[in-house]
């Protein structure tokens, strides 16, 4: 009897077979059988494929996250169908470990050139499958893990972490590409500087964690409102910051005017308390004899300025 080799009590994150895909393609049945009965010892999922063209077929149905693959086949040989398989993006992080009778040093070194992970030569043990198998799935599941953190990292390094907007590194560094491309192109590109009105006397009435919703709902509104290809972000405070690429100031105010009533239709619901939010926008547009992308905010922030000067709760472009 073979000893299942999972066991909660791994050094390793206990990982559970069932949960496991494992692909087997061999062009000789009872080798099918074989290593589907061992593998079923464990607890995985299997499928199986007698050739090349047939493997490719269940990768499209269902993707597998091990694949066992033999090197001798008619028609598409393993080496063959590994390099296949990695060419594809949607295949290349999935781990193949040939099944081979050949252990010459040059078919070894072929397999991985090729993409392998491993190899186990034939006749094999059932025990060093498992084995191989578990130790590669464990390593995908960590090299996967790893992704989907670095993948929240970088999102938090270019979010603002209260309103999940771009925070104002990041929206600057996308503003100097932008600029830079304005310039040389001579594209029209606009900028809103948008700041909450009223904003101390909503946190010293209501308190800071309300002063937070008003923010969210600020941020979330303008965003809806907004094309994919636009970037907005937090830059500070109760101040927001939207560029708009080939827009010019006619488009860039109908654009702000819409964000401006769509708040000031909305009313924030606190407990008791139902508070009105309104915000005042400045716009300025990309000039020619502009050397900087400062040279644009600091017309937006005057026309800003000019907003709140007028009562607040308007557009103002310079």
């Amino acid at each position: 009897m073979i000893k299942p080799i999972y066991s909660p009590a791994d050094p390793v994150k206990y990982l559970n077979p069932k949960n496991f895909l494992i692909l087997v393609v061999d062009d000789v049945t009872s080798n099918l059988k074989v290593i589907g009965s061992i593998l079923d010892r464990v607890g995985y999922c299997t499928t199986f494929a007698t050739n090349g063209n047939q493997a490719l077929e269940r990768m499209q149905k269902s993707q597998p996250d091990l694949i066992l693959l033999d090197v001798m086949m008619p028609e598409m040989n393993g080496m063959e169908l590994c390099q296949k398989l990695k060419a594809n993006p949607d295949y290349r992080e999935i781990p193949i470990i040939f099944v081979t009778a050949k252990t010459d040093q040059e078919s070894i070194i072929e397999a991985f050139e090729k993409g392998a992970v491993d190899y186990i030569t034939k006749p094999f043990n059932a025990a060093e499958l498992q084995a191989r198998v578990k130790i590669h799935l464990e390593l995908k599941h960590t090299r996967d893990e790893l992704r989907k953190t670095m993948v929240k990292l970088e999102k938090l390094a270019i979010t603002d972490p209260l309103t999940e907007v771009f925070n104002r590194r990041y929206l600057f560094h996308l503003a100097e590409q932008e600029f830079n491309r304005v310039s040389r192109y001579g594209s029209p590109l606009s900028a809103l500087m948008i700041d909450a009105d009223h904003f101390k006397q909503i946190n010293d009435k209501y308190g800071h964690a309300v002063g937070d919703e008003t923010l969210k709902a600020i941020a979330q509104t303008t965003q809806s409102l907004l094309r994919k290809v636009d970037f907005f972000g937090r830059i500070g405070g109760e101040e927001f910051l939207a560029f708009l690429p080939e827009t010019n100031i006619e488009r860039a105010t109908l654009v702000a005017n819409r964000i401006c009533s769509s708040i000031s239709n909305f009313t924030l619901k606190i407990q008791q308390n139902q508070i009105q939010i309104t915000v005042s926008i400045g716009i300025a547009t990309y000039e020619p004899r502009d050397r900087k992308v400062d040279d644009i905010l600091k017309r937006a922030d005057d026309a800003l300025y000019e907003a709140k000067h007028r009562g607040r709760n308007q557009v103002v472009a310079y």
